[in-house]
């Protein structure tokens, strides 16, 4: 009988090859793959600090993107949580994760706001004269009070005004020290008190929308020449 060129002859006393090598045992089972890839490792298999880190990273995100959807939107527009996951990176679940409700998402944007304006006075005070610290922490002071009209219009009257009462002491006691100092160097009124100043700033609340970007810091400057001390 000829020999196949393709088929070596076994050597004597060793048993014939066969003519196809063997499918591995799971693939004999209908629809088993073969080499499957194994799962990628889920959040909860990730070290504990690098679960915490990435928490603290998007909830800072979703907190940032909440407060720029707030500063943008026009009178009126709901804030859209979608959206805010969207901008922030994450997907909805993380979002719900951190902040269950709306409202919860809007507190602590509010908070984290009077925090960091708080904060920013005694920043101010290291860095400047006590007039041009009042004046930059009224610039400050502009920002937060267009995304506080934000969330006082998304929420609850309830809601807001335990909100804005536990907000009124901390930015009452930072204004306070501003005035303070600017009362030691001479260079502001000793006949006005931080409540005459939460008072005026106040009104900013009364502008149109449309009016912001001219009048509210415009009246801010009317607000710090009214106070500083005259020669």
């Amino acid at each position: 009988m000829p020999t196949d060129p393709g088929h070596a002859e076994p050597a004597p006393g060793q048993p014939e090859p066969p003519a196809h090598p063997e499918a591995p045992a799971d693939a004999s089972r209908a629809g088993a793959p073969v080499d499957a890839p194994r799962p990628e490792a889920d959040a909860d298999a990730l070290p504990a600090d690098r679960r915490r880190a990435d928490a603290v990273r998007n909830r800072a995100r979703i907190v940032a993107a909440a407060r720029d959807a707030l500063a943008g939107a026009a009178p009126g527009e709901e804030l859209r949580l979608n959206a805010v996951a969207k901008a922030a990176g994450v997907g909805q679940g993380t979002l719900y994760r951190h902040f269950a409700t709306r409202e919860e998402l809007l507190a602590e944007v509010h908070r984290q706001d009077v925090a960091e304006l708080v904060d920013e006075a005694d920043t101010l005070l290291a860095a400047y004269s006590p007039v041009e610290a009042l004046g930059r922490w009224f610039d400050r002071l502009t920002a937060y009070a267009r995304v506080k009209r934000g969330v006082l219009a998304a929420l609850e009257p309830r809601a807001w005004n335990a909100l804005t009462a536990r907000s009124h002491g901390t930015l009452t006691e930072a204004i306070e020290r501003l005035l303070a100092a600017g009362r030691a160097d001479g260079s502001i009124r000793a006949d006005v008190d931080a409540r005459d100043v939460m008072v005026l700033i106040a009104y900013l609340s009364r502008l149109e929308e449309s009016e912001w970007p001219t009048r509210a810091r415009h009246l801010l400057d009317v607000l710090l020449n009214g106070l500083r001390t005259r020669p």
